[in-house]
């Protein structure tokens, strides 16, 4: 049986559709290793989850600030700032913030065939020391790129990107010092800069010439170069962000679904819920019921 405690302001979180990842564990890449659910608790007052059966994926946590606990086999370990546990898939734990200085963590659910890499932290508390060269904000936009890669969509590029990325957090963990020496660069371009025109704009009826035009290029010319770096067609990875906003508002407000449908500009309840079931494989009354945070809607 799991057992979790309410929702917090300011949480974010993305559970990826059960289709993307069977094509995870199809791509030779991201088969390695692969992100399941990602998020961020801030402040996580009265948080807390057991789960007497494990969990399918393995579970990491990263405490930014305040203080938090682990209870793994016979064992309960604390967690401070910078300090980080990975618990084992299929193992039954427990974890929960600190009643008087509630933890903030990053958090993601991963699998994948080598897994085995990075046994050497899996089930133990890791503790990253303080450091004149301790990169901790680098090791936080690395999270963050996953998590914005994830909310751009589901396009290869963008899976074996986080799956590069989860290795290299990892590794971060595993091979501390020569983390610390690492400088990474990264730049964006028009095919990004056409999703994050996308983005912008969930809450409206955009048409292809809309976003073509963010950009400065023709439909024919956008779709073709979208279409090659992504392998979806505009409209179709447009539609699939607007199913990703509307898992957020699922998740994370006391929206009704028929008002959801009208905020994404579907035609109606009926239109949305086939569109959402499409992709998420699962109607948008299951994914609430089983993904809601009520703490949020207090």
């Amino acid at each position: 049986m799991e057992k979790m405690g309410e929702g917090f302001k300011g949480e974010k979180a993305i559970v990826t559709p059960y289709g993307i990842r069977r094509m995870q564990e199809q791509n030779p890449i991201t088969r390695q290793l692969f992100v399941t659910h990602i998020g961020y608790y801030p402040d996580a007052r009265s948080h807390y989850r057991e789960r007497d059966g494990g969990c399918p994926e393995n579970v990491l946590i990263y405490c930014e600030r305040g203080l938090g606990w682990v209870k793994f086999g016979n064992e309960r370990y604390t967690l401070g700032p910078n300090n980080a546990f990975i618990l084992p898939a299929g193992r039954p734990h427990a974890y929960g913030a600190d009643d008087a200085d509630p933890w903030s963590i990053y958090w993601l659910h991963f699998r994948g065939e080598r897994v085995d890499m990075f046994a050497g932290i899996i089930a133990r508390l890791i503790d990253i020391r303080e450091s004149d060269r301790s990169r901790y904000s680098d090791r936080f936009s690395l999270f963050e790129e996953m998590y914005r890669n994830l909310e751009m969509g589901y396009s290869p590029d963008n899976l074996e990107y986080v799956s590069f990325c989860l290795m290299h957090f990892l590794a971060s963990l595993k091979y501390v010092n020569q983390f610390r020496e690492i400088k990474t660069i990264r730049g964006d371009d028009l095919v990004q800069a056409g999703i994050a025109y996308m983005k912008d704009h969930l809450e409206q009826a955009l048409t292809l010439e809309d976003i073509a035009s963010s950009v400065g290029y023709s439909p024919s010319h956008f779709s073709a170069l979208f279409s090659k770096r992504t392998s979806f067609a505009p409209m179709e990875y447009y539609n699939s962000l607007k199913i990703q906003r509307a898992c957020s508002y699922l998740q994370f407000s006391t929206l009704k679904i028929k008002e959801i449908a009208f905020r994404l500009g579907y035609y109606d309840q009926f239109h949305f819920s086939k569109a959402f079931r499409g992709e998420m494989g699962l109607a948008p009354k299951e994914y609430r019921k089983r993904y809601w945070a009520p703490g949020l809607c207090r």
